[in-house]
């Protein structure tokens, strides 16, 4: 179980981590230049404009934005050369150029209509190449030269696996399979070389080095073409080569060679063969996969890959170490001693030879927070979280337990001590029969000392951020404070640093660097210094950090990396100010804990939160860059927007008074950020504010002359020139020549009828007055007229009052009359065995069931209420004269009592005629027969 731990143990403590230092990369998804994933070639006209075929057609690509191309025939663009002012592409079945229009846009022509032969089924371009006059269009099947002088073609059969073509110092070079190279020379192919692995292998790149042919081979192999036949030219990267496939290659100009793999990435070997790095999907590249390569006028090397385009910045000034799995942790600091390079991070100290492809490793027991790594007097100390540790090799031995050490200083009355700046005061070491060990602490101050230094022999000054600086005297012999003067903390972000034998103390808050005068006792401003660390543009954002080995004085600003070195004329300092972007800042870390270590000579490392970025100060360049304006637009109110000739001095109408300009400065440099400014002369003479965005536009602009004028800013370099672009937008045609002319003639006009009406105006008056008499007179008869039509309502609403009374009359007396002979007729019906009564009950039952009582009923009945009738016998013309009675007694809400004797039957026999009516008209169980007839 021992042995077990002691194994994980050691495994953990030897976690291998990819130290390759890598140029800058940029990366563009698809979803960034919103075409298609695979992109077969890559090309850059002179203005540094990037071409790219692309599946969706042809990408072009100012620095700012993308636009899309598609194909004549809306096939996959395979091939792309910017050749002068002309692009040329080649697809499926087509191969033509584009040109800018007047407008900024590329408009196609057609080279197939030049050929004398046609083309052979289903042919692609996959290759275009500018030899002299000539463009070189190839497909699998052969070689088409077209001739600039003469727009004439040559055509060469070449049937390949894979479309390469090779300039060769002008020199024309290309492989036939099964058959080996050839050259063409005066429009004829002549065979180079049969060889069998020429022959049989497919051959990725060809060229020249010391005057000799150098073939590259898919599989990865390099051989030399000598008299005697090929040689191979064996290279550090041979193994890793051998094992996967080539697709794409290209020499760049620093002579190097870069080889772009179908799975594994890019690697990238120098002339000697030896490999400078590897570059793959797991250190930044978008996708393993490299289709095409191209390098550009600023020595960056552009990836066509299999998805997405990534673009890597191998001429920057800065190299990379990302710690893309979170193993080493946000670094501290950084040291090179004894051969070793040593970073100091939030996870422990770690370690790797200098100058190799090696991981870093861990120091076994420096798990945990590292605050700096000093040298002194051949000693490496690690100022740790848990105290302070001596490094030698891959080994650290804690020799102070004392907790939190900041820094650690030289005392220089005593080579043998040395004092530590604690989280709780400060400390002594003590070098003992040559091993160095804790002696004391400081009695009598305990406040956190993370920036502190001697003033004189036996005076400390410490800075703390939130209690202010603190002057310290201390005994002869460096075991307590004696006395302690405090000043407050003014403002925020402070550091105090030894720098050129001057104490300078910043003040972020304030912006300004204070130095100590020793015989004010005193810090007073330092102007020249807060110069150059503050200023309108950028601001120092943290701490001081000086160098004394390269006597540098560093800061980090939002958009620079600033430094001062010696002045070489004068004893004033000189500031450099190197550009980063504003996401670079914030991956620093926390503000205030910034690092930068000299390694060698002119490279620095730069700790950050995910591993760090080394600079070389070699590489820095004052780089010129220039801006254009890529298009312009106008639109006038509910019409679409429209392309305004960049290349003439416009008259717009003044419907057409809402601008748009797009603009751009070709910067594919990932540390480089661009910022823009303009000003439209005729509107406004001053500048606006600094902008990310690559467009502005104006909107209901007034006529006038109009200058329209932009410059860009990458850093803090303005761009080398102004773009600038002139328009007019004319008067409206109310501000016309004419249009004035008529206004004069309207105001002569106008005083004319003025004086006319003059004249008139008793006559108006008086038919005004005349009008609105007979308006009123028309408003009394209209008045009259109303009255009227109201008389006549009321005396219809007052027959309609008669009708109903009359009906209500003629009801109740019908009613009462049938009671009082139904009344006559029980009392008879008791001696109904008399014939004389059984007459006298006949007649009045006939009378009871009178017609003429029904039809007196019937007319009065209408009278009130003439549409029941008809509109209930519309909707149930199965009902009988008995139910439409019964449904007109109910219309007069009577009950069935009150209905029983204008029926002549039983209250009994008057529930059953209104059952059977709701059975009729088939109405609901819950819906009340009454009401149904009352709501009709």
């Amino acid at each position: 179980m021992k042995t077990k731990a002691l194994l994980v143990i050691f495994l953990l403590n030897s976690i291998l981590l990819f130290t390759q230092e890598l140029p800058p990369i940029i990366t563009y998804p698809p979803e960034e230049y919103q075409a298609d994933n695979q992109n077969w070639m890559i090309s850059q006209s002179s203005d540094k404009t990037i071409y790219i075929a692309n599946n969706s057609g042809l990408l072009e690509f100012d620095g700012s934005r993308f636009k899309l191309y598609y194909s004549p025939n809306r096939s996959v663009i395979r091939s792309v050369k910017v050749i002068n002012d002309l692009v040329y592409t080649g697809c499926f079945m087509e191969f033509g150029y584009w040109k800018k229009n007047d407008f900024g846009l590329l408009v196609y022509q057609s080279l197939i209509p030049k050929l004398k032969e046609p083309l052979i089924d289903d042919e692609q371009f996959w290759n275009i190449l500018e030899v002299g006059d000539w463009v070189l269009f190839q497909s699998l099947d052969r070689i088409y030269s077209y001739n600039t002088i003469d727009q004439t073609f040559t055509v060469i059969d070449s049937e390949t696996s894979r479309a390469k073509i090779f300039n060769i110092d002008n020199n024309v070079f290309f492989q036939q399979s099964d058959k080996g190279i050839f050259e063409i020379k005066n429009g004829n192919p002549i065979l180079v070389s049969e060889d069998p692995i020429l022959a049989k292998n497919l051959v990725m790149a060809i060229y020249r080095i010391d005057q000799k042919l150098l073939f590259l081979l898919e599989k990865g192999g390099f051989y030399y073409l000598e008299e005697d036949g090929l040689k191979k030219w064996n290279t550090e990267a041979d193994k890793q080569l051998n094992e996967m496939n080539l697709f794409s290659s290209i020499q760049l100009s620093d002579g190097s060679f870069a080889l772009g793999t179908i799975s594994n990435g890019l690697y990238r070997i120098d002339k000697t063969g030896k490999t400078i790095n590897a570059i793959n999907k797991e250190k930044g590249l978008y996708n393993n996969t490299i289709l095409s390569m191209f390098e550009d006028m600023d020595k960056n090397l552009w990836l066509g890959l299999d998805n997405g385009v990534s673009v890597i910045n191998y001429d920057s000034q800065f190299k990379e170490y990302n710690d893309l799995k979170g193993e080493v942790g946000n670094v501290y600091a950084a040291k090179i001693f004894n051969g070793l390079l040593y970073i100091g991070t939030n996870q422990g100290l770690f370690y790797k030879e200098v100058n190799s492809q090696d991981s870093f490793q861990i120091i076994d027991g420096t798990q945990g927070q590292v605050w700096c790594l000093v040298e002194l007097n051949g000693t490496l100390f690690c100022g740790h979280n848990k105290g302070t540790y001596v490094v030698k090799n891959n080994s650290a031995s804690l020799i102070c337990e004392f907790p939190g050490t900041w820094n650690i200083k030289k005392i220089e009355k005593d080579s043998s001590l040395l004092l530590q700046g604690n989280y709780e005061g400060l400390s002594v070491l003590e070098k003992r029969n040559g091993k160095w060990q804790l002696r004391n602490k400081l009695k009598g101050f305990d406040f956190s000392s993370r920036f502190f230094e001697f003033t004189d022999t036996n005076e400390i000054m410490v800075n703390n951020e939130y209690k202010g600086i603190f002057k310290l005297t201390v005994d002869p012999n460096l075991d307590a404070i004696t006395n302690i003067q405090n000043e407050p903390a003014n403002g925020f972000g402070s550091s105090l640093v030894l720098h050129d034998d001057t104490l300078l103390y910043t003040e972020n808050s304030n912006q300004r660097i204070l130095k100590y005068d020793h015989h004010q006792h005193n810090f007073v401003v330092d102007t020249v210094l807060s110069k150059m660390f503050y200023g309108p543009e950028d601001n120092l954002q943290g701490i001081l950090i000086p160098d004394n080995e390269t006597n540098k004085l560093w800061g980090f600003g939002d958009k620079n990396i600033i430094y001062t070195t010696p002045g070489k004329l004068s004893d004033s300092p000189e500031v450099v100010k190197i550009p980063i972007p504003l996401n670079f800042r914030r991956s620093l870390g926390i503000t205030g804990f910034e690092n930068i270590s000299h390694l060698t000579d002119n490279t620095y490392l730069i700790g950050d939160s995910n591993g760090y970025t080394l600079l070389d100060l070699d590489k820095v360049k004052t780089k010129e860059y220039s801006i254009r304006i890529t298009s312009a637009f106008k639109k006038s109110i509910n019409a679409p927007r429209t392309d305004i000739p960049l290349n003439t001095e416009p008259e717009m109408a003044f419907k057409e008074n809402n601008l748009e300009f797009s603009y751009s400065v070709p910067n594919y440099d990932k540390y480089a950020e661009v910022s823009y400014q303009y000003k439209l002369d005729g509107l406004n003479d001053n500048w606006s504010n600094w902008l990310s965005q690559p467009d502005i536009s104006f909107e209901n602009l007034s006529f006038g002359d109009y200058t329209f004028n932009v410059r860009a800013k990458i850093g803090d370099r303005l761009s080398k020139n102004i773009a600038s672009f002139s328009f007019v937008i004319k008067r409206p045609w109310y501000y016309s020549n004419g249009a004035i002319l008529c206004y004069f003639l309207f105001l002569a006009l106008i005083s004319f009828l003025i004086h006319k009406l003059y004249k008139a105006y008793y006559k108006k008056q008086h038919a005004r007055l005349l009008k609105e008499n007979t308006k009123k007179l028309k408003r009394k008869k209209l008045k009259a007229q109303r009255k009227i039509v109201e008389i006549k309502n009321e005396k219809l609403r007052q027959d309609i009052t008669n009708k109903n009374r009359e009906l209500a009359i003629s009801t109740m007396s019908i009613i009462k009359k049938n009671e009082f002979l139904s009344a006559i007729r029980d009392q008879l019906k008791e001696n109904a065995d008399n014939p004389g009564i059984k007459s006298v009950i006949r007649t009045i039952n006939q009378n009871i069931n009178n017609g003429d009582d029904w039809s007196f009923f019937e007319e009065a009945f209408n009278n009130a209420d003439k549409d029941f009738l008809k509109k209930i016998k519309k909707l149930h013309p199965e009902l009988t004269p008995n139910d439409l009675k019964l449904c007109a007694y109910l219309r007069l809400n009577l009950s069935s009592k009150e209905i029983a004797p204008l029926l002549n039957i039983s209250v009994r026999s008057v529930e059953v005629k209104r059952y059977r009516l709701r059975k009729k008209m088939q109405l609901q169980h819950e819906s009340g027969l009454t009401d149904y007839i009352l709501n009709l």
